[in-house]
């Protein structure tokens, strides 16, 4: 489990693709590596991974054909960076929310809108998350528990401040950039059994 609080941004320095499968390796800032083991799960852009590998500041993840199909990891190059988090352990604060680490989607940057003091991106909402989605409700993008802002038929908006833009890849997104999208688990379940029962009746 992830809380979408993000501990830091790593770099890929190197990517090795091999048929649909592809490992990269990451620089991890140094202060995620304390305990950091073989097997440890660590999210990417929120996409939960595996460590394979471990040289130094360096750390290696296994990256399947679905992963790469369904998320925006199969589309980094080296030199990019991710958002990187840590799984929650239990006794850890829980500053965000609670997320699988499962990427549902890939939505697309339509729109900025940028002030002195705040920053609103517009994103594409995918149609079959529509149900999802509504204002003040919780929302995972690239890894950051978000609260949705503003929904409109076809699209929604967050609102950042500038702690967060600073600690994450969304203070240098640009238009038409893709981010992993994961809705939160616990509006998922209480709408998917609401449809159910009502389906029943």
């Amino acid at each position: 489990m992830f809380t979408g609080i993000v501990q830091g941004q790593g770099t890929v320095v190197d990517i090795i693709d091999k048929s649909d499968f592809r490992t990269h390796w990451v620089q991890l800032p140094s202060a995620l590596l304390p305990g950091l083991e073989l097997g440890a799960s660590v999210a990417h852009n929120g996409c939960c991974l595996t460590v394979t590998a471990i040289e130094g500041q360096r750390v290696s993840f296994d990256l399947m054909q679905e992963t790469l199909r369904v998320t925006n990891l199969g589309q980094l190059t080296v030199g990019q960076s991710v958002n990187l988090e840590r799984a929650a352990r239990f006794g850890d604060d829980i500053g965000g929310h609670a997320m699988s680490g499962h990427i549902m989607a890939m939505s697309s940057l339509l729109d900025q809108q940028v002030s002195e003091t705040n920053t609103t991106l517009w994103f594409a909402l995918p149609a079959d998350l529509a149900k999802y989605v509504f204002t003040k409700g919780y929302i995972g993008i690239d890894g950051i528990s978000l609260t949705v802002g503003e929904v409109q038929s076809d699209r929604f908006a967050v609102h950042l401040i500038p702690e967060t833009l600073a600690r994450t890849n969304l203070g240098s997104i640009t238009v038409d950039t893709q981010v992993n999208i994961e809705i939160d688990p616990q509006t998922q379940a209480i709408v998917d059994t609401v449809e159910r029962v009502m389906a029943q009746k």
